[in-house]
């Protein structure tokens, strides 16, 4: 949702998932059926049509300056054996997303999982719930998991997969962490078993770190990615 793509030149494009109007990217590639996309998610979104997707699976912003955090690069508490990764300084957690963020997303995705939802105040995010625990020991962070959004049913979904400091699900094969967000590919190929089917056309407006597409593709759903 920034503004320093909007003077880059269209993608032309025969894939349908990347195949929209009105978006100005800077690059993009698509293979396999995922298409990861450089450029302004809002734009990208009205290019798309009504319904086209048929999950839109986000993790938006925040408004709270987690890219900022002093608690990069020290340790989380005193038990942490380790000292976190020390992240680059950005701005891209400083606002959430507009009501015309909301309406585009809600056009072209038939279903929605939104991370974060408690940080946000849209009407339409009332609904269900799914609650991950990350399996966080007492008095080591603020947070025992996250809370998201889903637009089927109205109950409380449980997903456990263990993700806090260095300690991950599968200790034998720790995935790389590069972002100071980032969710792991084992919780999205869960979300992926429990709410989509093979052949399911998924997006993702805020890529991050790309564990979904990496989810995605090896659950053989489609994706766009921005």
């Amino acid at each position: 949702m920034t503004d320093d793509n909007k003077q880059t030149k269209p993608l032309n494009s025969t894939e349908p998932a990347i195949a929209y109007t009105h978006c100005c990217v800077s690059g993009a590639v698509s293979k396999d059926g995922i298409s990861l996309i450089q450029g302004d998610s809002l734009q990208a979104l009205k290019g798309y049509g009504d319904k086209q997707f048929d999950w839109a699976i986000i993790d938006p912003p925040y408004g709270i300056d987690v890219a900022n955090d002093d608690r990069f690069g020290k340790k989380s508490s005193k038990k942490a054996a380790t000292k976190t990764k020390d992240y680059a300084k950005k701005d891209w957690d400083l606002g959430v997303p507009t009501t015309e963020f909301w309406d585009e997303l809600f056009r072209v995705s038939k279903n929605q999982i939104v991370w974060g939802v408690n940080y946000f105040a849209d009407p339409r995010l009332c609904g269900g719930r799914i609650f991950w625990d990350k399996e966080v020991p007492e008095d080591y962070t603020k947070s025992k998991g996250e809370l998201a959004y889903r637009s089927t049913g109205v109950g409380v979904d449980y997903i456990k997969v263990t993700w806090h400091g260095m300690i991950q699900h599968d200790m034998k094969n720790k995935e790389v962490r590069i972002h100071p967000t980032q969710k792991p590919v084992h919780l999205y190929k869960k979300l992926l078993k429990k709410y989509t089917s093979e052949g399911d056309l998924i997006l993702d407006t805020h890529l991050g770190s790309g564990s979904i597409a990496i989810a995605c593709h090896q659950m053989k759903r489609k994706l766009v990615g921005l």
